[in-house]
């Protein structure tokens, strides 16, 4: 019996294709293999894109402080938010400026007599280790010298003015200011792009971030504010030399936790003992004095209005971002651990939320 031509495009569409496939075990696995594919390869291209990304999140950040300080302005001056920032970043653009003129020159002549002050110290430590019976390859402790005093140059050059010129922190204040003039414009943005049922969710999780944001923020100019001066103070009323370079290179580093105090107090010791034993003891008592007040008073208070991140989680994160990206990775590490705790405390309350639900029905 013949088959007519609609039995032949039957016949055609049962055959299985060469793409399908029939067995469902094999399309689970192709599945799982996929899934791992799509995982490595958004992993290498977040490798790739790493340095964009950290601008991107760097500029988040310095949004944050200026919308942080508009905020505080605006609870004094009823004015609009653009004038609001406009102001924050006068005001900030006038503190370098006076920086530069009034005290540029000062800083200058003393971050260039500082590595020389801590290579004596450093060569002093050295033969007095060796004189003790320890063996130090000096080479190597040099090298270490050069290494810090190399970040530190880096530091000083960024006060003078040359940070200008980076086009990576450029990149940063750009792009923050165009987020802080219409942040719900690229929230909307991205909320686009999300499923419906989603947006409303991701809209509490951002909010939660900015306002954890700009408190860290606070608390961590705060913290640089409190420990530059104090230390500024403390040192020239004992005549330490360099007070001002130290005060400032202090309120820097305080918003790298631990590492920064770490580097801050090895500089100011090694330029106290340059002074003779007493003034070292006093530059070790007043390192001491203001790292128990920052750590004791000025952190537990920030912590209390923003995010409690353990310690040891902050400086392994400290640790990696900036193995990977230098100096701008220990800057944003601590700021991003933030976020990504306020993003897992959300993800654990929309669990809870979705328990309650399930328990209220089990009970009926």
């Amino acid at each position: 019996m013949a088959r007519t031509d609609g039995d032949s495009a039957e016949g055609a569409d049962d055959r299985a294709s060469p793409t399908q496939i029939a067995s469902p075990v094999l399309r689970l696995e192709a599945k799982r293999a996929l899934l791992w594919v799509t995982i490595i390869g958004l992993a290498v291209l977040a490798v790739y894109i790493s340095q964009a990304l950290l601008v991107i999140f760097g500029s988040l950040v310095f949004a944050a402080m200026l919308d942080g300080g508009a905020r505080l302005i605006g609870r004094v001056l009823p004015i609009g938010r653009n004038w609001r920032i406009a102001i924050v970043l006068v005001c900030a653009v006038g503190f370098f400026i006076w920086l530069g003129q009034f005290a540029g020159s000062t800083i200058s002549r003393e971050a260039s007599q500082l590595p020389a002050i801590v290579n004596a110290q450093a060569t002093r430590l050295l033969a007095w280790l060796d004189m003790k019976g320890f063996a130090i390859d000096q080479s190597h402790v040099q090298g270490l010298v050069q290494e810090l005093l190399s970040g530190v140059g880096t530091v000083t050059r960024a006060i003078g003015g040359i940070f200008g010129a980076l086009s990576m922190l450029f990149l940063i204040v750009i792009i923050g200011i165009y987020v802080a003039l219409e942040p719900r414009l690229y929230e909307r943005g991205i909320a686009w792009m999300l499923p419906r049922e989603q947006r409303e969710d991701f809209y509490v999780t951002v909010s939660r971030m900015a306002f954890t944001m700009r408190r860290l923020m606070a608390g961590r100019l705060f913290g640089m504010l409190f420990e530059g001066v104090f230390t500024w103070v403390m040192l020239w009323a004992w005549g330490v030399p360099m007070a001002v370079l130290l005060g400032i290179i202090t309120g820097l580093l305080a918003f790298i936790p631990n590492i920064g105090a770490i580097v801050s107090g090895i500089l100011m010791v090694l330029v106290g003992f340059s002074g003779g034993m007493d003034m070292g003891l006093y530059t070790i008592f007043v390192y001491f004095v203001v790292q128990n007040i920052d750590g004791y008073i000025v952190v537990p208070l920030i912590a209390k209005k923003t995010v409690d991140l353990a310690p040891a989680l902050v400086l392994g994160a400290q640790l990696i971002m900036g193995l990977l990206f230098g100096i701008l990775g220990l800057f944003l590490a601590d700021p991003l651990m933030a976020m990504i705790k306020v993003a897992l405390e959300r993800r654990s309350e929309r669990n809870q939320e979705g328990q309650r639900p399930a328990a209220r029905d089990n009970g009926a």
